[in-house]
């Protein structure tokens, strides 16, 4: 190296004389260390998962006689104490302290003296943040579940308000077959039950605990890993140390199950959008949900159902972040696993103002029937009724009858009418089989009644599922 480049190197390492050192890294590059090495403005997040992870390990420690009875009662009186102030007041951010492990047990030595020293006993803070982030997710997807279960109640609740409220299915965003309203919300609740479910597996695979697994090998004290798991609600201690302190997958699991609620919840939005949208007209959104123009004062724009559809690409976003950082991990712990928690909290708190949102205008919505009935009746969405009518009652095969049905759409179209409202005459031009019978199957409440199959967006049908759907929610019991 030249000697001015080791002049180079000794100026930055003062610091003083190099601009990258100026304002918030005066001091140089101890400055940025501790910026870069510190997590305690995003995991102060764990402090509740923090207290009750440490209580759970010192009363354990206390159990199998590594730490005195005495110490463990003040451990878990501090513990306590600390978790007051933190209710109260919030955590307080020392960088210097890097993390919410060393500053809960910095407060708890100001607390209580040198006997703070003992709760770090047999565990390393790789096993406790591995702990703290578990029972974190794990609380979340509870709370992502309740969340969840008041909107399946919310689309169960307008279903069976509009078992019988006809309005257009589409295929391509083109009308297709008229279908009910309720049909069409429940077909969401379905939705939404699958996302419960892989909640619930993640929540499933997640439920084991790596407390004792120290730093990645485990520890030479008399611990009782099952006695930490029961207390803090798992179904066992993880089986592997070295997996244990590196596994991100239960992180990984929620994220993938909440991109995948949030294109649901952003597909949902997508419909009251268009739904709502005067060319439409079959909704009115809630005021409270909905915000003006700042220049058009007729405005009334669905702001809280596109923040929604927008929150889904932030989601999508997440799991793509923490999936990026874990490709290419060795064995065990790496400091890149800082970041796993930064996404997961941004999902976390994105799924839930979204889940709350489409709750709420699910069940404030105001459904224009009419104005869905009447669009129904466009565009010839009767057509494969007057198919399906031919192959049944003139034994005609399926594909040859479908030509009729377009044929009759094409002269309905050049006289203004719906097929329904073509003359028997008008329609035995097309096909001299169709009898006078053939107008009880072109309605649009005969075209719906007509789909009985299971499952189908008959009235019939449709009440078949809500009512499975309310016991399935303790709907009827609540009620």
């Amino acid at each position: 190296m030249s000697d001015g480049d080791g002049n180079r190197d000794r100026d930055l390492s003062k610091g003083g004389s190099n601009q990258m050192w100026g304002g918030r890294f005066a001091e140089g590059p101890s400055a940025i260390m501790r910026e870069i090495n510190a997590s305690i403005p995003f995991d102060k997040a764990l402090w509740r998962q923090d207290i009750a992870a440490s209580k759970a390990h010192v009363a354990m420690l206390g159990q199998q006689g590594i730490v005195s009875q005495e110490d463990v009662q003040a451990i878990s009186a501090g513990l306590d104490r600390i978790a007051g102030e933190y209710e109260a007041n919030g955590v307080p951010e020392d960088w210097d302290l890097e993390d919410i492990h060393m500053t809960t047990e910095s407060r708890l030595a100001e607390l209580i003296g040198p006997a703070a020293g003992r709760l770090h006993t047999a565990r390393s803070r790789n096993d406790q943040v591995a702990t703290d982030f578990r029972l974190w997710v794990r609380d979340t997807i509870d709370q992502v579940d309740a969340g969840l279960a008041e909107l399946q109640k919310s689309l169960v609740t307008s279903a069976g308000q509009h078992v019988d409220s006809i309005m257009p299915g589409f295929t391509h965003l083109q009308t297709a077959q008229p279908v009910t309203l309720g049909h069409h919300l429940m077909a969401y609740y379905e939705m939404i039950r699958r996302d419960r479910s892989r909640f619930a597996d993640a929540r499933a695979r997640l439920n084991e605990c790596p407390l004792g697994s120290a730093a990645l090998a485990g520890t030479g004290f008399p611990i009782d890993r099952d006695a930490t798991a029961r207390a803090l609600g798992f179904e066992r201690p993880t089986s592997n140390s070295l997996d244990a302190v590196s596994d991100r997958d239960f992180a990984l699991d929620y994220l993938m199950a909440a991109a995948q609620c949030s294109l649901h919840l952003s597909r949902l939005a997508e419909e009251f959008i268009i739904w709502a949208s005067q060319p439409f007209g079959f909704a009115a959104l809630p005021d409270a949900l909905s915000t003006g123009s700042s220049i058009m004062p007729q405005k009334k724009n669905p702001d809280a159902a596109e923040l929604v559809r927008g929150h889904a690409g932030r989601i999508v976003g997440c799991a793509t972040a923490l999936m990026v950082t874990m490709k290419g991990l060795p064995l065990a712990y790496s400091k890149d696993m800082q970041d796993d928690k930064p996404p997961v909290f941004e999902a976390a708190s994105l799924l839930g103002l979204s889940i709350a949102a489409m709750t709420g205008m699910v069940a404030e919505t105001v459904f224009r029937t009419e104005r869905m009935r009447q669009a129904a009746e466009l565009g010839y969405a009767t057509a494969t009724d007057l198919a399906d009518w031919l192959g049944r009652q003139g034994g005609i095969p399926f594909r040859q009858a479908h030509h009729n049905p377009r044929a009759a759409g094409k002269l309905g179209e050049r006289k203004g009418n719906a097929a329904e409202a073509l003359s028997l005459q008008e329609l035995q031009q097309i096909d001299s089989r169709i009898g006078e019978m053939v107008y009880s199957a072109l309605s649009v409440e005969a075209s719906v009644a007509a789909r009985c199959s299971h499952g189908g967006t008959a009235p019939a049908e449709v009440r078949k599922r809500v009512a499975e759907a309310r016991r399935a929610l303790d709907m009827d019991d609540a009620a």
